[in-house]
């Protein structure tokens, strides 16, 4: 038998973890695959790359769903543990663990919505992107592949950032702005959050002197907690205080649009970046996530005919 898709795994690595301790993705791995009877075969298959089993593979997806559902927490590095909601579904005795469970909860739909506009699937089951890959040139349909696993990856970063602590993401912030080359080879960053901050989370000094700078404000929020007008009027002043006027605000969650109108007006340089946005980012810049997969698309060398 062939590896099974990655879905077919949700009900073997929740239940894997209903023991509520924490557990290594690894020997979920092994247990998952003790369960849905993979052969020798099966084990050795690795990813084109050969970075890692299929088996493994399979098993982080399914990790990540049940993570982006609620079922499961990620306590620290390659570690998974059964949240309460996740001990609550396989109490319910409702059968296995499936996509369809994973679609009744909020944070899960949300999830694949974020995908959909990182453009990712449309169906769970992948049928409307296979017909879309079929009339794609191979570029277009490896682009749209990887676009799909982006934007997994988008989604759980972000997710991770709001579980950490406040100044993780101040500080998580001042790196994504010096990999998109806020001030070039010479600019320097500090970390100002904390106590007596004034409002003001870093600063980049875009020059040697330090004549030219831009300050930040980050705000780790839930979803459902926006920002809002008075949260950008509050920074602003702020950066008066400072005697500055460019600044640049993030948030794990959103804006709204009168806060987004203000900043609009307002007589600074402001920057909105919200949690979707500050998501894709690092994923481009490569802040907080490696490269998994490197693939080569070959093509025919004209000039081998023509020597």
């Amino acid at each position: 038998m062939a590896v099974p898709p990655f879905h077919r795994y949700l009900d073997p690595v929740l239940r894997a973890t209903s023991d509520g301790n924490e557990h290594r993705v690894a020997d979920l791995a092994a247990e998952a695959a003790s369960v849905l009877g993979l052969t020798s075969d099966d084990m050795r298959e690795v990813t084109p790359s050969a970075k890692r089993s299929r088996n493994l593979d399979r098993t982080y997806w399914a990790v990540t769903y049940l993570f982006q559902a609620g079922l499961l927490e990620r306590p620290g590095r390659g570690a998974a543990r059964i949240s309460q909601r996740g001990a609550d579904v396989l109490r319910s005795g409702a059968g296995p663990v499936s996509l369809d469970t994973l679609r009744q909860f909020d944070e899960f739909l949300e999830f694949k919505g974020r995908k959909r506009e990182a453009g990712g699937d449309s169906t769970d089951n992948g049928s409307k992107v296979d017909d879309t890959l079929s009339e794609s040139s191979p570029v277009d349909a490896m682009q749209a592949l990887v676009d799909r696993a982006n934007g997994s990856v988008a989604a759980e970063l972000l997710a991770r950032i709001v579980a950490q602590p406040p100044d993780f993401l101040e500080r998580v912030v001042l790196k994504l702005l010096s990999a998109l080359g806020y001030g070039g080879l010479q600019a320097t960053t500090e970390h100002l959050g904390g106590p007596g901050d004034e409002g003001l989370d870093g600063v980049i000094r875009q020059d040697a002197l330090g004549l030219d700078v831009v300050y930040v404000q980050a705000k780790r929020y839930a979803v459902d907690r926006k920002v809002g007008r008075p949260d950008i009027q509050a920074f602003v002043g702020a950066l008066t205080g400072a005697q500055a006027n460019r600044g640049v605000f993030i948030t794990t969650s959103s804006f709204t649009p009168d806060a987004r109108a203000y900043a609009d007006r307002v007589g600074m340089r402001l920057v909105l970046i919200d949690g979707r946005e500050l998501s894709r980012l690092m994923v481009d810049r490569n802040v907080g996530v490696s490269i998994e997969e490197t693939y080569h698309l070959k093509r025919i060398d004209e000039d081998f005919f023509e020597a």
